[in-house]
């Protein structure tokens, strides 16, 4: 009377009537994996080019540094230098300024077109994922039903 009963074989009974199959988890961590490598492609190039940017953006910048450092004649010719500086900077920056907004509508673009894709797939997913889950467990009800 006070031995407690062993429910190791009807719990075994019971998960083996209701099998799990793993390859829907699988294929839902190789989809996630697939999407964050786009993603990451998609990160890394507008990195890449933003950098490349940067890099154009200040090397114009000391090159037209360059005369305003140098050794004038004239107290006006430094005021001049300034002058053609700062609108060369300007200029320069605008040109800077609509290179890195293409990055950033490229990068939106490509992320919207992932993430639609990415939906759809799932929603293809889940639904072939139901359906298998649906029949199998039809069939081990009909299994156990039968015992």
């Amino acid at each position: 009377m006070t031995k407690t009963p062993d429910f190791t074989k009807y719990m075994t009974d019971m998960m083996g009537s209701f099998p799990v199959d793993t390859t829907a988890m699988q294929d839902a961590f190789k989809t996630q994996a697939a999407f964050a490598e786009k993603m990451s492609k998609v990160a890394l190039t507008a990195a890449e080019q933003s950098a490349e940017v940067s890099h154009k953006w200040t090397r114009e910048t000391l090159a037209k540094m360059g005369p305003m450092a140098s050794v004038k004649d004239e107290p006006a010719d430094y005021a001049k230098s300034m002058t053609d500086f700062a609108s060369a900077s300007a200029e320069v920056a605008s040109e800077n300024m609509a290179a890195f907004a293409e990055i950033a509508k490229k990068v939106q673009m490509d992320t919207v077109e992932l993430m639609m894709a990415a939906g759809k797939e799932a929603q293809e997913d889940a639904t072939n994922a139901m359906k298998k889950v649906s029949t199998d467990a039809t069939t081990a009800t009909k299994k156990t039903a039968a015992k």
